[in-house]
C-alpha cells in the first residue's frame, strides 16, 4: 500500500468496558470499522483517545493493537506527547519499536514552557527516532503556543520533524505554517469544521474527531477537492459541521463516544470524572446524526 502521510487521519475513541477497564477488542471493531469507511490514517492515543486518562503501558498498548488490527492497511501516527520530554522520548522509542508509521506530539501541557524549551522538546524527540516526527497543537486545551516561527525553526534544524496537527482553529496560523516550513511540510488541520479551508490552502489533510462517526464526510472533503470538486467538498463541509458544533454538548471526550454507541459500535463510558450526556443532550446528538446521514 501507499503510506504516503496524507488525506484524512482518525483522532481515534480508545473503547473502554463499563468497568473502564481497555476494551482491546473494541478498539480492533473501531479500527476496522474506519479502514472499510476508507479513512487514510489512525491516530490512536490522541486528546479523542483519552490518552491524558491513560497510563503509559496503556498507551503502548492502545498502539500496539491498532496495529495489530489495522494490518498495514493504512498508515498509524502514534500520539507520543507528554508533560515531560523523558516520557515523550521514551514512548516515541517504544512506538517506533512496535511498528509506527509516524509519530506526533502535544505540547507539554500544566507546565508553560517557554519557545526555547519547546524548541528542544520537539527536537530531541526528533533525535530520538528516526520516524517522521509531527508537532500537535492544541492551545485551547494545553494554553501552550506552537507559533509558525518555531514550528519553521524545528523543521529547519530537524530532518525528520515533518509536520504538524494544528488544532488551533486559526486559519492565518495554519496558513503561516505553510508559507513559513520547508517545501513538503505536512500540514494537518485539527478543527474539523476547517478541513474544507484549509485544503484550499494547501493543506496535506486533517486529523479529525468526527471521522470517528462520520467518516463517509471527511473522506468525501478530501477527495471532491482533490478531484477539482469544490461545490461538492464545501457541501459536505457543511453537513459535518453540526457533528463538530455537537461536541459542545457534553463534557470532552464523551460526545464522540456516545455517538459512536448510536451507531453500533464499541464505545463505552470515558473515564471518570467525565460522566454520560443527559436524555436531553443524547436526543439533540441522535437528531444531527440522523441530519448528518450517519443514523438510517
Amino acid at each position: 500500500m501507499d503510506k504516503q502521510l496524507a488525506g484524512i487521519i482518525v483522532a481515534m475513541i480508545t473503547p473502554f468496558k463499563a468497568d473502564e477497564s481497555l476494551d482491546e477488542e473494541g478498539l480492533r471493531v473501531v479500527t476496522r470499522f474506519l479502514i472499510e469507511r476508507g479513512v487514510h490514517g489512525l491516530f490512536p492515543g490522541g486528546s479523542q483517545g483519552e490518552f491524558y486518562a491513560l497510563s503509559t503501558d496503556e498507551r503502548q498498548r492502545v498502539l500496539e493493537v491498532t496495529l495489530d488490527a489495522a494490518q498495514e492497511q493504512v498508515f498509524v501516527v502514534a500520539h507520543v506527547g507528554a508533560v515531560t520530554t523523558r516520557e515523550a522520548v521514551s514512548l516515541a522509542r517504544r512506538a517506533e519499536a512496535a511498528g509506527a508509521d509516524a509519530l506526533a506530539a502535544i505540547t507539554p501541557y500544566f507546565i508553560k514552557p517557554s519557545q526555547e524549551e519547546l524548541y528542544r522538546y520537539y527536537m530531541d524527540i526528533a533525535s530520538a527516532v528516526s520516524l517522521p516526527v509531527m508537532a500537535y497543537d492544541n492551545i485551547g486545551r494545553t494554553g501552550v503556543p506552537m507559533p509558525p516561527a518555531t514550528v519553521a525553526r524545528i523543521a529547519r534544524d530537524a530532518p525528520n520533524f515533518s509536520g504538524i496537527k494544528d488544532s488551533s482553529g486559526d486559519l492565518t496560523q495554519f496558513a503561516e505554517h505553510l508559507r513559513l516550513c520547508p517545501p513538503g511540510f505536512r500540514a494537518f488541520v485539527g478543527r474539523d469544521s476547517l478541513i474544507y479551508a484549509a485544503l484550499l490552502h494547501g493543506g496535506t489533510g486533517a486529523v479529525t474527531a468526527t471521522a470517528n462517526v462520520v467518516p463517509d464526510l471527511a473522506v468525501g472533503i478530501y477527495d471532491a477537492v482533490a478531484a477539482g470538486d469544490l461545490g461538492e467538498a464545501r457541501a459536505l463541509q457543511e453537513r459535518l459541521l453540526p457533528v463538530r458544533l455537537a461536541f459542545g454538548l457534553g463534557t470532552f471526550p464523551m460526545v464522540v463516544k456516545e455517538a459512536m454507541h448510536m451507531l453500533g459500535l464499541p464505545a463505552g463510558p470515558a473515564r471518570q470524572p467525565v460522566g454520560p450526556l443527559s436524555e436531553e443532550a443524547r436526543a439533540k446528538l441522535r437528531q444531527v446524526l440522523e441530519d448528518a446521514g450517519a443514523l438510517r
